[in-house]
């Protein structure tokens, strides 16, 4: 039998994590297609709130998806300057700055990336510090740290931009927050672009994974131009490489 190529093989992986939550019930309804907003979310977050990681961070970006906005929520309860990518990093300035000491509403509402749109400050790679941590959201892992999400690429998108402007590094820790369901055995398939991440918390457990897997920065040769086109921080930085020769 032919060998699937690495997209049909992700994507058959997906559909089975995701009837897998449906059929426990482990996830809100309608999972399919998303990163799945697992039962138990928030005591994933608590449980990341114990590590040291968590503790000693002071800059964490997170993803806008739903699961993890507990951990969103704790964040700046806990006074963490926090970056969220702008949804499908549909802007110039693909992160919005949430400040904790300058919220004109709660840490809640804050964390909901709709409601995030109406005051945080949106800013570029050049506008941030160094990451401390990174947390992802994730359709399947394994206890390696190979990760799928949901086939979109945004996620794969916004570490790379982190990572060619100096802002994360193999030393970073990336955390993503699943339910244990989520967590596969066995080998998952990877691309060049894929990073994998070093700890994997469920609501039940911490799993350390490793040696970390980052791509060195974009890969242009990767990006059809339709998505360059779709992402204005792609376009403007393809733009940029165009005027350099580069």
């Amino acid at each position: 039998m032919p060998v699937a190529n690495p997209d049909e093989a992700k994507n058959e992986i997906r559909h089975r994590v995701w009837d897998l939550l449906t059929e426990h019930r482990a996830a809100q309804p309608d999972v399919h297609g998303s990163i799945p907003n697992f039962v138990g979310a928030e005591l994933a977050a608590q449980r990341l709130a114990e590590l040291s990681v968590w503790k000693l961070a002071r800059v964490v970006k997170a993803v806008p998806d739903k699961p993890q906005a507990p951990v969103r929520v704790l964040g700046l309860q806990q006074g963490k300057l926090l970056y969220v990518a702008v949804p499908k990093i549909a802007a110039e300035k693909p992160f919005y700055e949430l400040d904790p000491a300058k919220l004109p509403v709660s840490p809640e509402e804050a964390a909901v990336p709709k409601k995030a749109a109406l005051f945080a400050r949106t800013v570029d790679t050049d506008e941030m510090p160094k990451i401390d941590l990174l947390v992802c959201g994730t359709v399947a892992v394994n206890r390696r740290g190979v990760r799928l999400g949901k086939g979109a690429g945004y996620a794969d998108i916004e570490v790379a931009l982190l990572q060619e402007a100096g802002l994360i590094s193999e030393a970073t820790t990336i955390v993503t927050t699943v339910h244990d369901l989520q967590v596969v055995e066995g080998d998952l398939p990877e691309t060049s672009h894929d990073f994998s991440v070093d700890l994997i918390v469920t609501p039940t457990q911490v799993i350390e994974c490793g040696p970390p897997r980052r791509p060195a920065g974009i890969l242009w040769s990767e990006l059809d131009p339709a998505k360059i086109a779709a992402i204005p921080a792609l376009a403007s930085r393809a733009a940029q490489r165009n005027v350099s020769g580069l």
